[in-house]
């Protein structure tokens, strides 16, 4: 068994820390106020900033870029702050726009952290969808992170990522054994595309979690912008029926046993 820490920093941004090993989901430290364009007439205001600042972090050993072309997963700090990380695991695509440190991985691509003095940390990138079929030209690649080491007790650490729930969603749980799920949420719409959604909504979570089966389900990335349309007050109703829901405390270092 394994003990983990994750702090949750706001959106979808969390610090995991494993086995010596200190992990950064989705930089996003800007601070609240400024509304960011998203393409095709859709936009958001940021209304909460990080409850951890970027100058605060310990040293990086890898950011989890789930994509790089949207302010709520990368917005211009959590930019600024890659350069300090081991590496930068992210899309294909998103790692041609970012280069430097940052490497792309197709979904189902494995790769590893290594060090003589900490368990190797197994990762596989896993299929995520942005929004409704066909709309990948419009919305752009994600990912999702299957996280894996030596002595779990649970099964993998799972990021789904910006995702709807879809056959490749539905892959991953045909094929990890999920221990622990870091979900993004919020159920995002816009105006100019009406009913569409672009990310999970909780009663797609519940029927996800069906599937998966987690010992542990951990919310994020359903709170501090305007486009978010389903907060916690809602999907916390429905997700209290599933497996075991945590709503990680914003600013304060979690700990797990997996």
């Amino acid at each position: 068994m394994t003990e983990i820490r994750i702090t949750h920093i706001g959106g979808p941004t969390t610090l995991i820390e494993v086995a010596g090993w200190r992990l950064l989901t989705d930089p996003t430290f800007d601070p609240p106020g400024r509304r960011y364009s998203f393409g095709w007439g859709t936009s958001s205001r940021k209304t909460a900033g990080p409850a951890v600042a970027a100058a605060e972090l310990p040293s990086l050993d890898a950011v989890l870029l789930t994509h790089d072309h949207h302010a709520d997963n990368l917005d211009t700090a959590g930019r600024a702050l890659l350069p300090r990380a081991g590496v930068v695991l992210t899309t294909p695509s998103g790692a041609r726009r970012l280069g430097g440190n940052a490497r792309g991985l197709d979904p189902w691509t494995t790769w590893r952290l290594q060090s003589p003095d900490r368990p190797t940390i197994e990762g596989t990138a896993t299929p995520a969808r942005h929004g409704p079929r066909f709309s990948r030209p419009v919305v752009g690649e994600v990912t999702g992170f299957a996280l894996g080491w030596q002595g779990q007790s649970y099964g993998a650490l799972w990021i789904s990522g910006d995702t709807v729930l879809y056959d490749g969603v539905r892959e991953v749980a045909r094929r990890v054994d999920v221990g622990t799920a870091l979900l993004h949420l919020g159920g995002v719409r816009f105006p100019v595309t009406g009913p569409v959604r672009y990310t999970m909504t909780a009663a797609r979570a519940v029927e996800l979690c069906g599937l998966l089966r987690p010992h542990t389900v951990l919310p994020v990335h359903y709170e501090g912008w305007s486009h978010f349309q389903e907060g916690r007050q809602n999907a916390e109703k429905l997700l209290a029926e599933g497996p075991q829901v945590h709503w990680l405390p914003i600013g304060t270092a979690w700990q797990l046993t997996v």
